[in-house]
């Protein structure tokens, strides 16, 4: 399903695409009714059905806009030809994680979703895939050169978003097991933008 980027839609278009978007998020696609949809919107069913046909379109709709916008985002990072590796480092890791401190349930939505319905994500990621990026190239450039340990380059990148979304998923859990209160979690959150880089380098390095 492809979005045109130029879409207009009406207030009330808006409104229900917020709604439908706070309760995928926190409920998945099929635990979300679209009467909760049009409660939370604060208009009848019918309405809703009149701008959006069905619920899997209203999600797709949804799901390939804000995964489009921040994967467009990451990409710029991966693959700019200006900053080295360690700075692409610094850059998706402080990118990454200011995103799910602004949406939280995105993590967990995504993992779950994947399960449910991989295909429809794969096609979201095509041409937007960081084993193809430069971020890898220079991390086998580096290896190359002798400055970097041979691993294969999954590993690599798996390391990296595994150290950046993990926390995000487990955070009921952190912060239970720690007695943080939200404020503390992202203040912790903040803190692993700088330190994530540094790990990984040093996993890294030779």
């Amino acid at each position: 399903m492809n979005i045109p980027s130029d879409t207009k839609y009406s207030d009330t278009e808006i409104k229900i695409k917020n709604a439908a978007k706070c309760l995928f998020l926190k409920k998945g696609f099929s635990a979300t009714k679209t009467r909760e949809i049009a409660k939370e919107s604060n208009i009848n069913l019918a309405l809703l059905n009149y701008y959006f046909t069905s619920k899997r379109k209203l999600f797709e709709i949804i799901m390939l806009e804000t995964l489009h916008d921040f994967l467009s985002k990451m990409v710029e990072v991966y693959n700019d030809e200006k900053t080295t590796l360690e700075e692409k480092l610094k850059l998706t890791s402080s990118k990454y994680i200011d995103m799910m401190i602004a949406e939280p349930h995105l993590p967990t939505f995504v993992v779950n979703e994947l399960k449910n319905d991989p295909s429809s994500f794969l096609k979201i990621l095509k041409g937007k895939m960081i084993m193809k990026s430069k971020l890898v190239a220079q991390y086998n450039d580096g290896v190359k050169k002798g400055l970097y340990k041979k691993i294969e380059p999954i590993h690599f990148v798996t390391n990296i978003l595994s150290l950046i979304v993990f926390p995000f998923i487990s955070s009921p859990i952190i912060i239970k097991m720690q007695k943080l209160g939200k404020n503390d979690f992202i203040e912790m959150m903040n803190k692993r933008k700088k330190l994530i880089p540094k790990w990984i380098i040093q996993m890294i390095k030779k």
